[in-house]
């Protein structure tokens, strides 16, 4: 069965994860104005493996879906606790960074109750039509196997993508990762394959993020002392904290990514790998926690069986028997290398913007892409296209080499939803916005104020001026 939805939509998201969720919870707002988002889940669920019981989100509560653009919003977390009668509780509570299964539950009752959400729909291409001077978008509508029901495509002017991010397996392990036998596991589904790990003699945790340590402190915590044996390897040179200093936090700020965009494009690939303890750095609480056990386990004696190796990385990886796993290792700063036998192993190595070759395949020849074949993303968080193309492809979540280290943070999806609504309303009345936005948001001046940016940087010509194309 096919279904053709023939009355364009103003705006069609795919995907619905918290950025997709925050769009359509704030274009509810907005009269007029029509919607449909679509995801391939049976329902909405925010990174249900790494729900370890205790860990909370490393944003305060009030960077949830809407408040830091619409506190007076019907979606914000604090009615959502009204609505639960428990308001006063989480007033007493005093907690300003609240648990990862809390944020899941506001998030699914904001999907549960906002109209226009459609889960169970696998969107299959993006195209342009030049004749109806729209998009076309074509689903399959699945069932909650995953087996296809149903054909189906929807008309819309303005598309946005937020298909998320993908967890990262390292080269040298991926083929064990695939293998069903060998307890080689993404941090992302830690909590399907816990008992698994509890119960295995030694497991290695590899990464130095935030979920690496979790991972870490929650298995130490589930074994004895003295038998732990456990071992926390990361590429990096130390276990070292997050930025959280107050004006180290305004690299989150609108004005940051603002200026971050403003950056010459050799500019902004140098200085992002300088920049990752702004975004992997681990939770101070959470490195005093691993502290604070790992001591505990040494008030009668000896020191708890763990090792913890910074500025690490595996060359190799294959298998010993039938389920064990044999890492090798080079140590960078020491140029040495070693080898260990695992039980199991914990990949905490992140994740990667998803290619969307494949969805918007057909629009790659409208395309307008940077030196590195990455498509250029104007300050609306729009891609640049050709003029023939009227209507407009957002993203969310994509944009980090556009836009910095505040595209993938939370904090940020409010203001983000709010942009994307305020240009196509400026597109189609100049000056009307549904959600005006404050001009300064951070205390530090991040470039010379008032500064000519078209003025010449050392061996890099003009500064590029991108042409913005309106609806």
């Amino acid at each position: 069965m096919t279904t053709t939805t023939e009355q364009p939509l103003d705006l069609v998201g795919i995907g619905i994860g918290p950025f997709n969720l925050s769009l359509a919870a704030l274009a509810h707002g907005v009269p007029d104005l029509s919607t449909a988002f679509y995801d391939q889940r049976p329902a909405f669920h925010w990174h249900p493996g790494l729900l370890i019981d205790g860990t909370t989100i490393q944003v305060p509560f009030l960077a949830d879906l809407v408040t830091l653009v619409d506190p007076a919003s019907p979606w914000s977390f604090l009615n959502y606790l009204r609505t639960r009668d428990r308001l006063f509780p989480f007033y007493f509570a005093q907690r300003f960074h609240i648990e990862r299964a809390e944020y899941d539950a506001y998030c699914r009752w904001v999907s549960e109750q906002l109209p226009g959400l459609h889960f169970g729909h696998h969107v299959d291409i993006v195209r342009w039509n030049p004749e109806r001077q729209l998009f076309e978008v074509d689903f399959t509508q699945v069932d909650a196997d995953g087996e296809a029901e149903a054909l189906g495509r929807t008309h819309a002017r303005n598309i946005v993508l937020g298909v998320g991010t993908a967890p990262y397996v390292p080269e040298p392990l991926r083929l064990l990762a695939d293998a069903p036998a060998v307890p080689v596991i993404h941090s992302s589904d830690y909590l399907a394959h816990r008992d698994r790990l509890v119960g295995a003699e030694h497991v290695t945790v590899i990464g130095s993020g935030q979920s690496g340590a979790e991972v870490f402190l929650d298995l130490l915590r589930d074994r004895p002392a003295g038998r732990e044996q456990l071992t926390w390897l990361a590429r990096t040179p130390a276990f070292a904290p997050m930025e959280y200093s107050k004006l180290g936090l305004e690299q989150f700020t609108p004005d940051y990514t603002r200026f971050f965009h403003g950056l010459h494009e050799r500019v902004r690939d140098e200085l992002l790998p300088r920049q990752w303890q702004l975004y992997k750095g681990i939770d101070h609480d959470t490195l005093a926690a691993i502290h604070d056990e790992l001591y505990r386990r040494t008030l009668h004696g000896g020191w708890p069986d763990v090792v913890l190796t910074p500025g690490v990385t595996v060359r190799t990886a294959g298998r010993v028997g039938t389920s064990r796993v044999e890492l090798h290792l080079e140590h960078g700063q020491q140029g040495t290398r070693s080898r260990i036998t695992t039980d199991g192993v914990v990949l905490a190595t992140g994740y990667r913007e998803r290619r969307l070759d494949h969805l918007i395949g057909p629009l790659d020849p409208y395309l307008r892409r940077d030196a590195s074949e990455r498509p250029r993303i104007d300050e609306h968080h729009r891609l640049i296209m050709d003029r023939a193309v009227r209507g407009s492809v957002y993203v969310q979540n994509a944009e980090t080499h556009t836009h910095g280290v505040g595209a993938p943070d939370l904090g940020l999806a409010a203001w983000r939803s709010a942009t994307i609504l305020n240009s196509l309303a400026a597109a189609g009345k100049p000056g009307d916005v549904p959600y005006p936005l404050p001009a300064r948001t951070a205390f530090t001046t991040f470039g010379l104020d008032g500064a000519d940016t078209t003025r010449r940087r050392r061996g890099d010509g003009p500064v590029p001026t991108v042409q913005l194309r309106h609806v």
